[in-house]
């Protein structure tokens, strides 16, 4: 469990991610400065240096608190009848996370064209399937698990990097109805019951 942070450093936190995603609107997160950040979040240089080394940190950490946040959204996708109910489950919760902040990942990847933020979905995203597909009992296919969680999970993230980029040619709801229709009915495993899994 994760030590209770001061609320004055999380706040200095906060104020030091919201200037580095302002800058990131309309500048090169390489061309960014830590006394940008700083003259941006009000925020004292030396304070800066307090939480992060660098500029990279900042980010880094960033990244690593939205990854946790749809980490713990995807642990409650424990209850689905097929493997196509888990699928369109878990990427409703991935695109509500992606639409809920959707002004961090649009400043991340569609200003900045940085893969940070797609490797954090490709990981989260990765690790959740491969775990569901552990632990069914009956593959309809002769594929292993890794190879079919990463055809499924990269298709799905390269729709989400679009939507970050045209986050006004679909709504998240047209983007979820055509992967519906993409997604075969009856796929990889017996219709199954899960129950919570111990990690």
């Amino acid at each position: 469990m994760k030590k209770k942070e001061d609320l004055r450093i999380i706040k200095t936190k906060k104020n030091l991610y919201e200037g580095l995603l302002q800058l990131m609107k309309d500048t090169s997160f390489e061309d960014i400065k830590v006394s940008d950040i700083c003259n941006v979040s009000l925020v004292n240089r030396s304070t800066f240096y307090d939480h992060f080394s660098d500029k990279y940190e900042l980010l880094a950490t960033l990244i690593d608190d939205l990854e946790e946040e749809l980490s713990e959204n995807l642990e409650n996708n424990q209850t689905f009848e097929s493997a196509k109910d888990y699928y369109m489950s878990m990427i409703r919760i991935l695109f509500q996370h992606i639409s809920d902040n959707i002004e961090i990942y649009s400043s991340i990847i569609k200003t900045n064209n940085n893969g940070i933020a797609s490797d954090m979905f490709r990981e989260a995203i990765l690790k959740d399937v491969r775990k569901t597909l552990d632990k069914s009992t009956i593959l309809r296919v002769n594929v292993p698990v890794d190879v079919i969680s990463i055809f499924y999970v990269s298709a799905v993230i390269n729709v989400c990097i679009e939507y970050i980029r045209e986050p006004g040619k679909y709504t998240m709801q047209e983007i979820l109805d055509y992967l519906d229709k993409l997604i075969p009915n009856d796929i990889y495993f017996d219709n199954i019951k899960t129950t919570p899994i111990e990690v």
